[in-house]
């Protein structure tokens, strides 16, 4: 069952099979249905998720438009750091976008782990470094690309295309659902 949760921890740090499966143990599953939230504007964001199976969706909303900020597929991680971090309440949503399988871990034992697992500090410390290059890699892209080179981009990310409906992927990427489907006919129309 934890598997691709060791696989996960073991790309941030190097852990002996012991204290691998010490950490892996303190994770607790849930299984949650498609369209159901694990998080909601003003909850306090109080775990750090793992998706075994299915996708999750980050957003929070804009004038009553839902604005897709991350997604988590399989075998990655899911979290709203500012509350995580912070301990107050979230501006954002989570929500499974298909029936998912995850483990997650309560920040009061991720706490007790740095504690016990003292590895533990540094795995974090390096998903957090990666978590943050991701963050910066995504707001300069919105930034600085155009809305037909952002999606251009996700071509390369299957997972995207094939597991996230359109409405998400046009707010995902900055724009309408009506543009996006007219950067994808120029886009067809080029090539």
């Amino acid at each position: 069952m934890n598997t691709n949760l060791k696989i996960f921890i073991s790309k941030y740090v190097t852990l002996s099979d012991v204290e691998l499966e010490d950490i892996t143990n303190k994770f607790k599953s849930k299984l949650v249905k498609k369209n159901n939230y694990l998080l909601r504007q003003g909850d306090t964001c109080r775990d750090l998720v793992f998706v075994q199976k299915g996708c999750l969706r980050l957003y929070y909303l804009k004038e009553e438009i839902e604005v897709s900020v991350w997604f988590a597929f399989q075998q990655s991680s899911a979290i709203e750091i500012y509350s995580f971090i912070s301990e107050h309440p979230s501006n954002y949503f989570l929500q499974a976008i298909e029936d998912s399988e995850l483990l997650y871990l309560p920040k009061t034992e991720l706490n007790k782990l740095y504690q016990f697992q003292p590895k533990m500090q540094e795995m974090m410390r390096n998903f957090w470094e990666d978590v943050i290059l991701n963050l910066i890699n995504r707001f300069t892209a919105l930034q600085k690309d155009s809305a037909e080179k952002r999606y251009l981009d996700l071509l390369n990310k299957p997972d995207y295309l094939e597991t996230i409906p359109q409405k998400y992927l046009a707010s995902f990427i900055g724009v309408t659902p009506t543009s996006l489907s007219r950067i994808r006919k120029q886009i067809i129309k080029n090539h």
